[in-house]
């Protein structure tokens, strides 16, 4: 194969329209496809981590909101395990 202009703007052509297949099926997975953060971004998000704090190096305290009430669970092993349920703090 030579390096001649008409070669050159065929690979290019070709080049650019198989970026362009790539990019239009990403953008139709992530639009489509159920479970994605799309289908999620006009809902109010129900469930929130506030904070964790690891007890050791394979268990876990996690504080999450759900439904504005906040539980304390402790993550491990074993699985995991409620602690608490608390009332979330009114926003300010």
């Amino acid at each position: 194969m030579t390096l001649d202009p008409e070669n050159l703007l065929r690979f290019g052509a070709a080049l650019a329209f198989v970026i362009a297949l790539i990019a239009a099926v990403a953008w139709a997975a992530r639009r489509w496809m159920p479970g994605s953060m799309a289908s999620n971004a006009g809902r109010r998000r129900r469930l929130q981590l506030v904070e964790t704090l690891a007890l050791d190096p394979k268990t876990r305290a996690m504080l999450i909101r759900r439904d504005g009430v906040e539980h304390l669970l402790v993550v491990g092993p074993s699985g995991a395990i409620h602690i608490e349920r608390l009332s979330a703090p009114e926003a300010a």
